[in-house]
Parts: C-alpha cells; structure tokens; sequence
C-alpha cells in the first residue's frame, strides 16, 4: 500500500526499494510491514526468496504486515489465531532516529518450532533496546512449515531444490536487505547481531554454520536452541514424501496452485503421524541440510570452525520443558518418557535423583528432557566452538514462575520478556504468576544483552565480570533473583550424556 503525501509528523526514511513511512511510538520510531523480498506466492511458492520489488510514492509502513501461514499454536508466544497470509516476508524496524548515528542492530528471529510465530509479537518489542540501549532492533518473518523447509526436490526434481531450506534463505535474505539498507534507520550495517529463541535460536546457529551469511552479522544470541535440530536429506526425502502422500500426490503445477490452508492442513497430519510412528523428537518440517547454502550437518560445520569469528552469548531454561506440561506427569507417564531417552532409564534417573532428591517423577523428567533437547546441546555447541577459539558466554535462567501451581518453573521461553525488558506487556502476567513483578532481574538481564549487543561482551555493573565458556572452567552465568557465576554446574548430568548428544 502506498500514500502520495504524509503528515509531517511522520517519519520518511529512504531504503533502496522506495521511500517509507513509519510513526513514532512511545519514544521511538517505528517502520512495519517492509517487504524484504518478493511475495512468495504464485510461481515463487516453494522457491527461494527473489529480490523485493521498488514501489512509486511512499510506502505506508505504520501497520505490522501478516504472519506466515500457519495453524494456532499453543506456545507462550503464539496462543492464538493471528492474521497470516502466504505473501509474509515483512521485517520491523524500532529505531531511536533515523540518522547517521549508525548505531549497533539486533535482528530477532521468532521461534515457534519452525511452523509458529511472527516478527510482530508483543514480546518482541524493541522499544527498550532502544531507549535505554540506543540500539535499533529488527524483527522479522519468514516462511514456516512446508512451505519453508519441505524437502521436494527428491520427488519433483531440481526445480525445487532450495525447498528443504527456503525459511532459513529468507531469513538470509531479511541479512542481506539490512545489511544493504539499516543506515536508513541509523544503523550500522557493521555491527549486527542476530538473536533468536527456540527455532529462532536454531536459525541462529546455523546461520553460524552457513558461509553464505559471512559479513552479515558480527555476533549471535542463542536462547535455549544449538545447532541439533536439522534434517540430514533422506530424512527430509522421506518427510516430504509423506507430506506429498498426504496431498494424494499432486503434480508440480497442482502443488503450486493449491490452496494455501491444504497445505497447511496436510503438514500438519504429517507431524501428528511422524510423532507417533517414528518417535521423532521434533517437528516433521525443519531445515534440511545438504544444500548449497547449509552443504552439511551444522554440528560438523561449526566442530570446523565455522562462525568461530563470530562471538555467542547462549543459554537455557532450567525447566524448559515445562512448557509441554512434562513436570505434571504422574509416574507411569515419566517413566515412559525416561524409557524413551535412555537405554538404561533407571541409571539416568539415578543421576538427576542426587540433586533433585524426592521431586515428583514429573520434575525428574522434566530436568532430564529439557537437558537431552536444550542443555546439552548448548554445551556441545559451546565446546566445539571452544576447540577454535571463538568467544562464547553462556547463562541458565532459573527464576521460577509462581504460574500454573508452581509446575511452570523457569520454561521454555519464559525468559524473553525478561531479555527485550517487556515483562509488563498484556499477557505476560499470565506466565509470571502471582506476587511481585521481576523487574530488577528483567532489567539486569536486559542490560546485559544491551552490553552484548554494543560491545560484544555481556558483563555489566549489576552482574560483574562474566568470563568466557570454555571446556576447562565452564563458568555459567545464573540468571535469578539473585544472579551469580557457577563453576562446572551439575558436572554429573552432564557427564552422564557423553555419547548420547554430540
């Protein structure tokens, strides 16, 4: 949509596509709804993201563009129906000024497990990072499900051969439109640091892995996922397979003039039966490695050195996955989820037992699921980078919500508001629970991404000096009411996983 004429109130920045128009909001500046690449509908369903299209007049940006096509969800940040449409690769932009200050720029990628989420969630706003961190912050959409990362070159040939990486190309692409356009903003397109949670956090490390994003970022922030969540390519032959099944095995041409909401329909059969036949311990429509841009699995790629140049500040939730509701379980349900990770469950549980004491089986298997899907991997991605020198910083959030009867503990998620400092954004509340409000730990945590953020180094006056990661010491920073360093913590559950997660 475009306007020939704007108040003169509003803000008119000039990107390479045409001039925008924003509004300012609480202090700050706000662009929404810029398209970063060409609609990807008609002939670029299911293809890699084409260059955006340039506009005459001025771009009204003051309106949030749609989410990418997805069904509800049912996580913290996606809980309900949120306006969606298949023309969705939009970026946001929250600036103090569109100047030359050229100031340090955060680039958010939502999470979701890859078929949930947008750029435009609430807790997402950058306004605090840029008032108090003078920082302009990005956020950004991209394609989910199998429309981002449905492997069906195997089936339909090389005309579809970006397929099983599409989502992570447009997220390569939002890079590349910022890095081309953020001094618009008052950016500086030689400090930019990509963060993101969960799947967000996914695309984060492998982005590290990916040499096609060499020079686009200069540092990352990896809350609560590493580089173990990818498809090797007979795995993303066989899912795509299934998904094309589900569909009653469309041509090429009746695929790509499908309705939209089948599509969506038919993935999400998919993941329902891929759960129960294979056990997967993750969404059907992830990424897919063995593409030219992600060539290999990111594990191997980073064990490398690759991204080592890059400095990471990555963490977990102590009870991440209590967001599934696994710290309810009665006794039978975590045993059986216990039995499913391990070939000796009665030893693993043994191990958590030492420091948990009488906890409900439920926490018991609570802490293990959540170190075998999260924590470990985050140590493992710490400990290959380490062999290569790279600067890596690494925290555990353990505030416990006083939410849901004490069974949400410090879940999966829950620490982003307490990151963007939008623990008093509507809805949050919910996941907080009664008592007083955390805003003393949200603004110490808030300030140290600030720090990370400016300055490559997350140390600050409230927390002190945070050392570096390393196999050697392995100092973690505990962010709770009361914050401080651990040294080596829980070395045992730790050491009970080698062999298992790599």
């Amino acid at each position: 949509m475009t306007t020939d004429a704007s108040p003169d109130d509003y803000p008119i920045t000039l990107v390479d596509q045409g001039e925008l128009q924003g509004r300012h909001r609480r202090g700050v500046q706000l662009f929404a709804g810029i398209p970063y690449a060409a609609p990807p509908v008609g002939s670029r369903r299911f293809r890699a993201p084409e260059s955006p299209e340039p506009w005459d007049g001025v771009r009204d940006s003051r309106r949030f563009g749609p989410a990418s096509a997805q069904l509800p969800g049912e996580g913290l940040t996606n809980r309900f129906e949120i306006p969606w449409d298949e023309d969705c690769l939009y970026l946001n932009v929250v600036t103090p000024a569109c100047d030359d200050a050229r100031r340090p720029v955060y680039v958010w990628i939502h999470g979701g497990a890859y078929k949930h989420g947008q750029g435009a969630t609430p807790w997402y706003d950058g306004t605090s990072f840029a008032t108090r961190g003078d920082i302009v912050v990005v956020t950004i959409n991209y394609r989910l499900g199998a429309l981002g990362f449905c492997d069906l070159a195997g089936h339909l040939g090389d005309d579809f051969a970006t397929c099983g990486i599409n989502g992570t190309l447009d997220q390569l692409a939002a890079l590349q439109w910022v890095h081309e356009n953020i001094e618009a903003f008052g950016g500086d397109p030689g400090r930019v640091t990509i963060g993101g949670e969960s799947a967000g956090a996914f695309s984060v490390t492998n982005m590290l892995a990916m040499s096609a994003a060499d020079g686009l970022f200069h540092r990352a922030i990896a809350q609560s996922g590493a580089a173990h969540h990818t498809f090797d390519p007979d795995d993303g032959r066989e899912i795509a397979g299934s998904f094309l099944d589900q569909l009653g095995g469309p041509s090429a041409d009746d695929l790509m003039s499908m309705d939209v909401k089948r599509i969506l329909e038919a993935a999400e059969k998919v993941a329902e039966e891929s759960g129960q036949q294979t056990g997967r311990s993750q969404e059907p429509f992830y990424p897919v490695w063995g593409h030219e841009a992600l060539p290999d699995d990111p594990r191997d790629l980073i064990a490398s050195g690759a991204g080592s140049d890059v400095a990471l500040l990555t963490g977990t939730n102590e009870d991440e996955m209590a967001l599934w509701g696994v710290s309810g379980m009665d006794t039978d349900q975590a045993a059986e989820m216990v039995a499913r990770i391990a070939d000796d469950p009665d030893a693993l549980v043994d191990v958590y037992r030492r420091r948990l004491g009488d906890a409900t089986p439920g926490w018991v298997a609570c802490a293990i699921a959540s170190d075998l899907v999260f924590g470990i991997p985050a140590v493992r991605h710490a400990e290959y980078r380490s062999a290569h020198g790279a600067d890596t910083w690494m925290y555990r959030f353990s505030w416990d919500s006083r939410a849901f009867d004490g069974l949400f503990g410090a879940a999966h998620a829950l620490e982003i508001p307490f990151t963007f400092n939008t623990i008093d954004q509507a809805g949050v509340d919910v996941f907080l629970g009664p008592g007083d409000v955390p805003t003393e730990l949200a603004e110490t945590m808030h300030d140290a991404w600030i720090a990370f953020i400016r300055d490559g180094d997350p140390s600050t006056s409230a927390l002190g000096a945070w050392p570096r990661y390393s196999p050697d010491a392995r100092v973690v920073m505990e962010l709770d009411e009361q914050c401080g360093l651990l040294h080596d913590p829980r070395a045992d559950e730790r050491s009970a996983w080698e062999g298992v997660v790599r």
